[in-house]
């Protein structure tokens, strides 16, 4: 009968410990769950062509989603006041085509915080046939669409590698088009910073940075506002930017290992309609 009793105790204590390891179990698992969402929402983003359209999109869904948002943008008058009053969005005024102006700005956040994620979203469009775009139109395309993203980039680059950290560069369908008439700078801007960001993730992937490219058609938003033509009334011929907000947050979800080098959103239909 001893031989049995000590044999039940033994039993119970075994239970017991088990008990106390599966409650060890529970609790490391949500501590290891609340670890993960103290991450996520530490986790630092620097936008440009944060103030409307496509940037306006994302920064709300970034914030949304517990990120902090430097938005970069030259007018926030008409910005979403959802937005501008989020607690996680951080508004810099700022015009990208002042490269000094941008350099002191980016370092004076690096000094806040560590960047773990750049989108290069900022963009700027003149249509017509080449000779009649000005050089001046022209220098501010390649400003806007490639100097910047690639000074941003030569800027945090080293951060990135440290953090592991997501460049997303908004480019344009014109980037894979073979041919863009009386589009012809914007087009070829869009494929150099297409190429780019190619390069870039070669460069750096080995660091563990993420480089995709997401290359939209034709959306609402006032891009197309230098432009005698824009987007057709008919439903599904153009996107919304908040589809694209949604492309920039299945990237950022995906799993550690895992790259999106490239992601391109196309309208159902192809209509566009003179002004």
């Amino acid at each position: 009968m001893r031989l049995s009793m000590n044999n039940v105790n033994a039993n119970i204590n075994n239970r017991e410990e088990c008990r106390n390891d599966k409650d060890e179990y529970i609790n490391n698992r949500e501590d290891n769950i609340n670890t993960k969402d103290e991450n996520l929402n530490n986790k630092v983003v620097l936008l440009t062509g944060a103030s409307s359209g496509i940037g306006e999109q994302i920064a709300l869904m970034l914030c949304s989603e517990g990120y902090i948002v430097y938005g970069i943008g030259r007018d926030f008058t008409k910005t979403d006041d959802t937005l501008i009053s989020n607690p996680n969005f951080r508004k810099i005024a700022c015009d990208i085509t002042d490269t000094d102006a941008l350099v002191r700005e980016v370092k004076a956040i690096r000094k806040e915080n560590d960047i773990n994620i750049l989108i290069n979203n900022a963009a700027c469009a003149y249509y017509g046939l080449h000779e009649e775009i000005s050089p001046d139109k022209i220098r501010k395309m390649v400003r806007t669409n490639l100097e910047t993203p690639m000074i941003l980039t030569q800027i945090l680059l080293r951060d990135l590698k440290k953090n592991e950290g997501t460049i997303i560069d908004i480019a344009s369908v014109t980037a894979i088009s073979s041919s863009n008439p009386h589009g012809a700078a914007y087009g070829a801007l869009k494929a150099g910073l297409l190429s780019f960001g190619n390069s870039i993730f070669d460069e750096a992937r080995k660091y563990g940075v993420k480089v995709t490219t997401i290359m939209p058609d034709m959306t609402r938003s006032n891009l197309y506002r230098n432009a005698d033509f824009e987007a057709d009334d008919a439903a599904k011929a153009s996107l919304d930017p908040k589809e694209v907000a949604e492309a920039v947050k299945y990237i950022l979800e995906r799993p550690d290992g895992v790259v999106i080098p490239q992601i391109v959103l196309r309208p159902q239909l192809h209509r566009i309609k003179k002004k």
